[in-house]
């Protein structure tokens, strides 16, 4: 046999129908780092003295430290987040130690039995007083319900917040309530369509707001901060660390300023008009929709500190572009993923390639690495390591890119690692010049013809 889930086949005669969402004129701002402010401003008869006023439909995962009440002539005293919510399993263990009504019905005649019971426990199953007898709810097939004579005074249908408040005057008026809450964030997505023949592109921004706060905000006004401000407070916040991958999609920071809105440091992506979250959706609406951008498609090599290859290895394929207002994008763009689409030979898009941005200034050089090229190889060979001293090294390397494309192709060749533990690594000879980045990295801009290959050789001193 088997024991009677608590959640399961249980009917409630007490329980209450759901309301309409008691929120009022609601606003939210969601950041990036699954952390919202939501501003819910409600119209409440609040009478003279003290008295307790409770707010249902906020977020089942508000932070409570995090609650501000205003309301004219009235101060706060004391709040409470009632988050214990209402359900079948939940109404059976607030109803241990009390009686409830067992009714049965006989499915060949339709009559019910009813039996006062006893609820003793709901440990992996409904156990039972029913006057002299102990009884385990079961699942054996007969129709059966249990009736409760109210819901329990702390177990709520919705997410309840109830504040304590005190007051100099009756009467109606605006009470705001502002709280944080994670579970609502957004991010950013774009999708690109690029024309390598004629060096443009096409961007369509698109903001992902997703809610799994256990609330829907209905009608609210949104916005979204691009920026990641500082959660030292909330211990559910890990530590952040930067994405390199990210960027290395970020050539060069831009120095222009738009129109768009900022917030301190941080820029504001509105929604152009009111909308519902609904709770456990997702909602994408577009922000950037920009065409005909100038774009090329490159190719980038990244060679490690004496790094020998047996065989040669992709060159990555990178597309170029950037976010100037001239010639580019035009605006501040959040960090997200980029997806790449190109045209066929029958001119159906088809998918190349995706990477992610870091929050990019207006005005940055963008490089989208979208994958592998099949056609552009790199094979690295360290061809001589001399010990000229204790602390004094020669070291000769060649690089052989070729190319089995039907049009020539400039590959960013990087040699990198130059500051490898603290010391001193210089090119001496080189048969192309290069372009030196960092202490840690130089790079050739090498052109390999059509069907052909080019060797680059280099010849460095290292001194720790």
């Amino acid at each position: 046999m088997r024991v009677l889930p608590a959640v399961l086949p249980l009917l409630f005669s007490s329980m209450p129908a759901f309301a309409q969402s008691a929120q009022g004129d609601v606003a939210v701002t969601i950041y990036n780092d699954d952390i919202a402010l939501v501003q819910d401003v409600r119209q409440i008869d609040i009478p003279a003295g003290r008295s307790r006023q409770e707010f249902p439909d906020v977020s089942a995962r508000i932070r409570p430290e995090t609650v501000s009440f205003a309301a004219a002539d009235t101060g706060i005293v004391e709040q409470n987040f009632d988050y214990d919510l209402l359900s079948p399993g939940k109404l059976m263990e607030k109803a241990v130690g009390r009686v409830v009504t067992i009714v049965r019905t006989n499915p060949a005649t339709g009559a019910e039995t009813r039996e006062q019971a006893k609820v003793l426990a709901v440990n992996g199953g409904v156990v039972l007083q029913i006057g002299p007898r102990i009884e385990v709810l079961r699942d054996d097939g007969l129709p059966v319900r249990v009736i409760f004579d109210k819901v329990p005074d702390n177990l709520r249908a919705r997410p309840t917040l109830s504040i304590s408040v005190e007051s100099s005057r009756a009467g109606a008026r605006p009470a705001r309530l502002s709280y944080l809450t994670p579970g609502l964030g957004w991010n950013a997505d774009y999708v690109a369509r690029f024309d390598e023949a004629a060096g443009k592109i096409d961007v369509q921004g698109w903001v992902t707001l997703n809610n799994s706060t256990g609330t829907s905000f209905n009608n609210a006004d949104v916005v979204m901060v691009a920026g990641n401000p500082n959660q030292s407070g909330n211990p559910n916040v890990r530590q952040r660390y930067p994405r390199q991958q990210d960027n290395r999609s970020l050539v060069r920071a831009g120095t222009e300023s738009g129109t768009r809105e900022r917030l301190g440091d941080f820029y504001l992506y509105p929604l152009k008009e009111r909308t519902t979250i609904a709770n456990a959706q997702t909602k994408q609406v577009s922000f950037l929709d920009v065409q005909g951008a100038p774009a090329r498609k490159g190719y980038e090599y990244r060679v490690d500190w004496l790094q020998t290859m047996e065989v040669p290895q992709s060159a990555a394929t990178v597309l170029k572009f950037t976010s100037s207002k001239d010639g580019g994008l035009g605006d501040q763009l959040p960090a997200g993923t980029v997806r790449v689409y190109m045209k066929d030979a029958k001119g159906d898009p088809q998918f190349i390639g995706e990477n992610r941005i870091p929050h990019t200034p207006m005005g940055s050089e963008l490089a989208i690495r979208t994958g592998e090229a099949f056609d552009v190889k790199v094979k690295v060979v360290v061809t001589e390591r001399t010990r000229l001293s204790d602390r004094h090294w020669r070291t000769a390397m060649r690089y052989t890119l070729t190319n089995a494309r039907p049009d020539s192709v400039t590959v960013d060749l990087v040699q990198q690692g130059l500051d490898w533990f603290w010391d001193d690594t210089r090119i001496k000879q080189e048969s192309q010049k290069s372009e030196r980045l960092s202490s840690n990295a130089t790079q050739w801009k090498v052109a390999v013809p059509a069907n052909g290959e080019t060797e680059l050789t280099a010849i460095y001193e290292t001194r720790f």
